[in-house]
């Protein structure tokens, strides 16, 4: 089987974001209070919990703008938080019970017939099963309601 590691959001561009840097649509981030628990940031990979400062942004998980590169609504934490180590444990923030996994290629673009709806537990055999065809560089994993970018997947 293929080993896999989830990656956060990089650091730079996160601490960027936090220092109220542009987002995707040149924006500064909306700094908000966190309400509820379903506000996962995607630097830690951890829920923000509520009450505490979060920003609210649009984010682009690709090097470039090009037709496949989507843009969408994420949170993270206001303030510096520790980055998440990538790892093969399924992150914290992958609490819900199904997310959509969708591979894309050495060129950012989706690799058709590789996206669906997988259920949490299978998460991380779906992402090996999906990176041991090497058509396939990396895999984003999105909400399954939403369609917002959680995480990515990559060989490790």
């Amino acid at each position: 089987m293929t080993r896999i590691r989830f990656v956060a959001l990089p650091t730079a561009a996160v601490r960027a974001l936090q220092a109220g840097g542009p987002d995707a649509n040149g924006q500064p981030p909306e700094r908000v209070l966190a309400e509820g628990t379903g506000n996962p940031c995607r630097h830690c990979l951890r829920m923000i919990a509520p009450g505490a400062p979060m920003l609210i942004l649009a984010y682009r998980p690709f090097p470039r703008p090009q037709p496949y590169a989507e843009i969408g609504p994420i949170f993270l934490h206001a303030e510096p938080c520790e980055p998440a180590t990538p790892g093969h444990e399924l992150p914290q923030i992958l609490a819900s019970p199904d997310y959509i996994l969708r591979g894309y290629g050495t060129n950012d673009r989706i690799v058709y017939g590789s996206g669906g709806v997988v259920a949490r537990e299978a998460i991380a055999a779906r992402a090996a099963e999906l990176l041991a065809d090497p058509a396939i560089a990396y895999v984003h994993i999105r909400s399954a309601r939403n369609n917002c970018y959680q995480c990515r997947v990559e060989r490790g």
